[in-house]
């Protein structure tokens, strides 16, 4: 069963200190339940050539309607011309988990 009234959304940073900073103001602003961030290997086309460089991750669990907000903050928060910000609907997930994301994320 379909549930679009939940969503991941994913960027990255160049540094584990940035990347656990954005998580921590994300989550205090009430923007996003949690946060998760970890390392991975990105290779991309940046200023006309192939770059590969470490990264951090970070995934945020929220609420489709904060989407918008949350795409600006981390644009204003973010040290990146162009960061990623992309969100991924939440299709299934289990009840009492998805109720707590609605409960941190309101009010």
């Amino acid at each position: 069963m379909a549930n679009s009234e939940f969503i991941v959304v994913t960027t990255t940073h160049d540094g584990e200190d940035k990347a656990r900073a954005l998580a921590t103001s994300v989550v205090r602003e009430r923007l996003a339940a949690c946060a998760q961030v970890y390392p991975i290997s990105s290779v991309y086309w940046w200023d006309g050539e192939v770059q590969a460089e470490p990264e951090w991750r970070v995934d945020f669990k929220t609420r489709a309607e904060l989407a918008d907000r949350l795409t600006a903050f981390i644009g204003e928060q973010h040290g990146y011309d162009t960061p990623e910000v992309v969100g991924v609907p939440i299709v299934t997930g289990s009840a009492p988990y998805l109720e707590w994301i609605r409960t941190e994320t309101t009010g």
